[in-house]
């Protein structure tokens, strides 16, 4: 119950799917939680639902592509709960399914500053507080996506592989600094996300899901908590020698 105890984490996107999961368990074990999302309703409940068990949390309303506003939420998090030592860069879209040459530059612009361009940022802002902590864990939500292609999303492809990379060249600048970097592949996990995904497919949302089971050496599809404990584990002590790595939980996806 106490393996963050002590820590303030930031968790963007943390209103749904992984970000709420993994915000719950981090409060769970100790941290006070900064739910940072678009969604008001969802990030409030997520709140609301770490309060109601003991935990200490608070949401902030914050787009990651505004840089003021990222700047401005961080340091009230770190004045209210008292520094920050966590950041889990989870915010995140999907983006368009169809091939490369057919993506608009638009769309692409579009996903890149949400799921690059807001990481650079939230990583940008959250460093000052850490070392101001004397210590820090950036946990970045890749996916196997940025590992491995698979012909399908090109830009959400290729942003995964940015955060990957981003990951590992942070990793280095800041190693001395005792700020951990390091990134999380998840395969395919059931998350609101994902289920939007499944209703473009032909045969509906629950032939979608079975799809997807099928592609998992273990014959199923993730859940938001397996994803969830391996953050904290990133976010912990127990991971004190570990940096510039990716963390990959996919239920055997990528040992095919």
């Amino acid at each position: 119950m106490n393996r963050v105890q002590g820590k303030v984490a930031v968790v963007t996107g943390g209103g749904l799917g992984i970000g709420r999961a993994s915000a719950i368990r981090l409060a769970e074990e100790g941290a006070a939680v900064a739910v940072l999302d678009i969604d008001d309703e969802a990030g409030r409940e997520a709140v609301a639902t770490i309060e109601a068990a003991g935990g200490r949390a608070g949401f902030w309303h914050v787009d990651t592509t505004d840089e003021d506003a990222v700047k401005s939420c961080f340091a009230e998090v770190a004045e209210r709960f008292g520094g920050l030592h966590v950041l889990v860069n989870n915010a995140g879209i999907a983006g368009v399914n169809k091939p490369t040459d057919e993506v608009t530059r638009e769309e692409w612009e579009h996903l890149f500053d949400v799921n690059v361009t807001g990481v650079f940022l939230c990583t940008k802002h959250a460093i000052p507080h850490m070392r101001r902590a004397g210590s820090g864990s950036i946990i970045n939500l890749s996916s196997i996506y940025g590992l491995i292609g698979a012909a399908d999303l090109p830009p959400y492809h290729a942003s995964k592989g940015a955060v990957r990379l981003m990951s590992k060249n942070d990793a280095l600048f800041y190693a001395t600094e005792n700020i951990r970097v390091n990134s999380v592949h998840p395969a395919y996990i059931w998350t609101p996300l994902v289920a939007d995904l499944g209703k473009q497919h032909p045969d509906g949302v629950e032939a979608f899901r079975k799809l997807l089971d099928s592609k998992h050496p273990m014959q199923h599809v993730g859940e938001p908590d397996d994803i969830a404990w391996g953050v904290v584990y990133l976010a912990s002590d127990e991971s004190k020698f570990v940096t510039g790595s990716e963390l990959v939980i996919d239920g055997g996806y990528t040992a095919q």
